[in-house]
Formats: C-alpha cells, structure tokens, sequence
C-alpha cells in the first residue's frame, strides 16, 4: 500500500472577527497541551471541580447542576430542551432569527407542541408581547428565548421575564451563546431556569463545550418526568452523578479532558478581568467600531444590538462575498455573511473576547477603507 507523504500542521492564522469562533489567546493554547488525564483522575475532577464553579461565577449562578456539556452550543441547547421537555407537553418560543427557530425545532423534536411567538428578523420581544402569549397558552411547561440573536445581532433585554413566566408555573429557558463573557448576564437575579451558551464566542476558547446551567425549579421538573429524556448522552439525571459528586462520580462517558482544561483557564481570564471591566470593554468596542461603519455607509440591522455581534446592513454597490473575500485572502481578516432573509444583504462582525480589541477594530477598519 503506498504511503500518503505527511508535512506538519500549519494553518494559516486569521483575524477572526465574524459570528465565531474567536481568537484563541496563547495562554488558552498552552493549557490544551497540558498532559491528559484520566476522566477519573482525582487531578482531574479537582480541576473539573474548579471549572465548574468557575462558570458559575461568569453566569452568577448558585446553582449546583452548572457543568460544561460535551458539544458545541447547539448541544446545550439540545441538553436544555430535551431534559425539560416531554412528548404531549407544550411550550411557548419566541423566534426573531435562526437560533429561536432552531430552538423550537429542537422542541417540536421532543414531541411538544410550540406556540411560537414571532418579531420581525432584527427586533427583540416586549414584555407585554410575551404576558399575552403565556395568557393565551396557560399549560405550556417552559418559554424559551434568545439573549443574543448570532443570526441578527439582536440583544434581548431579560429584565421582569421571570416573573411573568413563573406565575404561570412555566420555566425560563435562555439562549445565551454569544453573550456569556461579554454580556450582562445574571442568572439568578433574572430568575433564569436554564441557560446554556458556548466556549467560542466571547470566552475565547476553541469550540467544543457548551456550559449550562439549571435552577433548582427546573431540577424538580426533571424528577417529575413521566419518559425517560430522549437523548442518553445528555440526560441530566445521569450527568448530574458524574459532574457534581452526588451519588459519587459515577462513570458516564470520558469528558474530553483537554478541552475542560482549555475553558478553565479561559473562564480563568474571564474572573481575573473582571465581569463588569470585561463587559465595558466590548460595548467600548462595539462603538469604536460602530462609528467607523456608519462612516463607511453601514447601517445596524437591530435597533437593540449585541456589542459582541454588529449586524450591519449592506450600502449600495458593495457587493457581500467579494469584498469578504478580499478581506480574507488579503488581509487574513474574516467576517461573517448574513444569514437567512440578511443572505447577501448584511455582515456579521464580531468582537468577541480576545477578538475584541482596538487593534482589530482599526485594522479592519483601515482595510475596509482600501478594498471599498
């Protein structure tokens, strides 16, 4: 059999701006090679330990289930839906862009009816929008909503929600993947059931881990279920033995240790900037970079915009793919196309993390003004 000739790995780097992922900082790098240990391994489930209270810590959380699932964001979304949702139950979604539609088809697929509730691509929910849905659908177990819009860089405001869908007897459910690390983001004070988000937006940390959260409220919904959780990878009954030690550490399936390493120390970094130093750090950039665009003739998409997502609508002439294109291959700086309805119409620009810098906004900035 002939030998396929190898050479070593070496991808090109990039200035990555777009919807994700983010720059990975060297110090994460290195934490990914650290020596691999067993799932077991006491150093291992200190470090798991630690992990674990460290996100809590950036969802300012008390709540003891708070573990990294092992996916991408969508499979916290997944873990989120399927352990709180049975076949016959009903829900109420809220959709403004693709990851609210992506949510109710992860509902539908636990064989619940959905009542969604819809907003123009780019708008965010009122309160009052919301209290009529709950009004109208009065058996439905959870609501679910997206914090941060990824499709339409939309910023959904939190603030009084729980209280309109815990006097129904429903659970909250929030979608937080481009927003934990670079959004104010407080679990408990806002009443949040269930949160999930992911380690390569503004966490700076290679995709791969989607760290989730359930409230107590949400954990006596689970020991009431009727079914078994459809999905045996990520059923929380189960995971819930091995990540906090209730029952002792009771083998599940091998955490993929090397990355666990890689989001502690990038939650690490989080914790030692600071929440609050950290989130006035990307709304410092957000505008830096806002005023650039509209300079050059961009329009944001959301009257509500995320700072670690900027959404921008297209100006006349300036045609989507090629002018990426020539960002990439000349400037090795990548942004993000428009997704659904926004396909070829807008960009997604993100400044996410360690990606959200005023060296990456004036360089793009600068390189914007020589290909346009």
């Amino acid at each position: 059999m002939p030998t396929r000739p190898t050479s070593p790995l070496n991808p090109r780097e990039r200035i990555l701006m777009g919807p994700g992922p983010s720059t990975v900082p060297a110090r994460i790098l290195r934490a990914l090679a650290a020596p691999t240990l067993g799932h077991l391994d006491p150093q291992f489930i200190e470090i798991m330990d630690e992990t674990c209270q460290l996100i809590r810590d950036a969802y300012q959380t008390k709540n003891l289930l708070t573990f990294p699932v092992s996916g991408t964001g969508m499979a916290g979304m997944e873990a989120v839906v399927a352990n709180l949702i049975e076949p016959g139950d009903e829900a109420i979604v809220c959709i403004n862009g693709v990851f609210g539609g992506r949510m109710k088809d992860n509902v539908e697929r636990c064989g619940a009816t959905v009542h969604a509730i819809e907003v123009p691509w780019g708008e965010t929910f009122r309160n009052e929008a919301i209290a009529e849905a709950v009004e109208k659908h009065p058996n439905a177990k959870m609501l679910g909503i997206v914090h941060a819009e990824t499709s339409t860089g939309a910023h959904q405001d939190l603030s009084g929600l729980a209280e309109i869908v815990h006097d129904a007897g429903m659970l909250l459910a929030v979608d937080a993947v481009t927003s934990l690390g670079g959004h104010e983001l407080k679990v408990d004070q806002w009443g949040i059931d269930a949160i999930y988000s992911g380690t390569q937006k503004c966490l700076s940390c290679p995709p791969g881990l989607s760290p989730v959260s359930f409230s107590e409220r949400a954990l006596e919904r689970i020991d009431q279920r009727k079914t078994k959780v459809q999905s045996w990878y990520l059923d929380v009954s189960m995971l819930k033995n091995y990540y906090t030690g209730s029952g002792g550490r009771a083998y599940h399936h091998t955490a993929p240790i090397n990355m666990i390493y890689a989001l502690r120390e990038s939650l690490a970094i989080v914790i030692e900037e600071g929440l609050e130093n950290r989130i006035a750090r990307h709304r410092e950039m957000h505008l830096l970079l806002r005023k650039g665009l509209e300079e050059h003739g961009f329009s944001y998409i959301p009257k509500q915009s995320l700072c670690t997502l900027n959404c921008v609508a297209l100006p006349d002439g300036v045609e989507d793919a090629a002018i990426r294109n020539r960002l990439l291959n000349e400037y090795d700086i990548e942004i993000g196309g428009g997704l659904g309805i926004f396909a070829g119409k807008a960009w997604r620009i993100g400044l996410m993390g360690h990606s959200a810098t005023k060296r990456n906004v004036s360089t793009l900035l600068s390189a914007l003004r020589e290909v346009m």
